[in-house]
């Protein structure tokens, strides 16, 4: 019994020292590089339009513009104003969910868009893969360098 009475102070130092150890070499992964960010949802893309001065509003899912069903799955159509472009504009987004799917599809967005694009003179179209914002424009230049920004950012590491 007395042998017993001193092995549970060295247990709970054992195990304690393996607590430690663990939480030491974890420690040594902070020291690595992050992993590359992932692109963003809806709602990240557009809380960083919102972040500069952009309203977001009228949100359809769904909503390519055009008849294209794959596209459609991809697409959520909007309204948007702010800083210089006090008009709001409709815009089409399109969400693909990785590099490959933004380039097998990307010639079909420029196909869409043609169907309600009404001045291919001020066709607006902003890619940031694996996203792609078309509009009619025109768009002011601070509001379109707030959208392309925006997008840029939540594209991450571009799928």
């Amino acid at each position: 019994m007395l042998a017993s009475a001193r092995m549970a102070p060295r247990r709970g130092f054992i195990a304690l020292s393996c607590v430690v150890a663990i939480l030491v070499s974890g420690c040594g992964l902070a020291g690595r590089t992050p992993p590359a960010p992932t692109p963003a949802d809806f709602l990240g893309i557009s809380g960083a339009f919102v972040a500069r001065g952009i309203s977001v509003s009228q949100v359809v899912a769904g909503d390519a513009g055009c008849a294209d069903a794959g596209l459609a799955k991809t697409a959520i159509s909007f309204r948007a104003s702010g800083l210089d472009q006090a008009t709001p504009v409709a815009v089409h987004l399109y969400i693909f969910g990785s590099r490959a799917s933004y380039q097998k599809l990307r010639a079909a967005v420029d196909s869409c868009a043609a169907s309600y694009v009404t001045d291919s003179a001020s066709f607006v179209s902003i890619d940031a893969s694996p996203f792609v914002i078309v509009s009619q424009g025109p768009w002011g230049a601070q509001f379109t360098a707030a959208i392309r920004q925006g997008l840029t950012q939540e594209a991450g590491n571009g799928g």
